[in-house]
């Protein structure tokens, strides 16, 4: 099977800091107290997902999921192992992450597109496509600083989907908008799944994974416990889940 991505052995540590303010933090360190902790968000992951899979990521807030994105679209490095990832990446994780307030959406559709690692004439020969989909018209040489949430984040969307990604990182970005965005930004993901492009889906409707996904993983406390049919984990996440209650 062609593999385009593989985690190995992959741990991934974060410092969570006890105070909340630089004000809290300097007399906690003048009596000697710990400034804070280590947080494991993920552990020992061994993962391998297949060109044109539909891999489907859930489980409760903070059991590692986002971390598991991030370290794919390379925004965050692991601790520990090793990732492998082939094929141009298109992160759906912090739409408009890389927007500068100060330009214009045309301006920062460029300025995003480099940050993705994609090539100027791509770009132009999508600008078009690029701008109906995000539906922002004459604001498009607006500083993005005076858009909407929806608009910043339609934009942001529309520059990923737009210009063929290999790998599809998507984090519950398909809240953003009214319906028939929604719906339109549905139709395109189903254009990639069809076109077999490879997916990572993370959502809280567990609906909408066992409708789309081919394949789900669990995590819980950064580990894998279930991988495999939709249905399947979706079924043992929420068991799990009343089990708690």
């Amino acid at each position: 099977m062609n593999n385009v991505i593989e985690f190995n052995q992959l741990s991934k540590r974060y410092f969570k800091q006890n105070q909340k303010t630089f004000k809290e933090l300097l007399p906690a360190l003048f009596k000697g107290k710990s400034g804070g902790r280590f947080v494991w968000a993920l552990k020992d992951i061994d993962l391998k997902i297949a060109r044109g899979e539909t891999l489907g990521i859930i489980g409760l807030n903070g059991s590692g999921k986002t971390t598991l994105l991030k370290l794919m679209a390379g925004i965050t490095q692991p601790t520990m192992g090793k990732i492998m990832v082939k094929g141009r990446i298109s992160p759906l994780i912090e739409l408009g992450a890389g927007f500068h307030p100060e330009l214009t959406g045309r301006e920062n559709i460029y300025l995003n597109a480099s940050i993705l690692g994609i090539a100027k004439k791509a770009i132009d020969q999508n600008f078009k496509q690029i701008v109906s989909f995000a539906e922002i018209g004459e604001f498009i040489n607006t500083p993005v600083k005076f858009y909407s949430s929806g608009m910043y984040m339609r934009l942001g969307f529309s520059i990923a989907v737009n210009v063929r990604p290999e790998i599809l990182l998507v984090d519950e970005i398909l809240a953003v908008g009214d319906i028939s965005f929604k719906e339109k930004c549905f139709k395109k993901m189903n254009q990639f799944k069809k076109q077999h492009t490879t997916i990572i889906f993370i959502s809280h409707s567990m609906e909408t994974v066992v409708n789309f996904c081919s394949r789900v993983i669990l995590l819980e406390a950064g580990k894998i416990i279930a991988d495999g049919q939709p249905e399947k984990v979706v079924r043992k996440f929420i068991k799990r889940v009343a089990n708690e209650k």
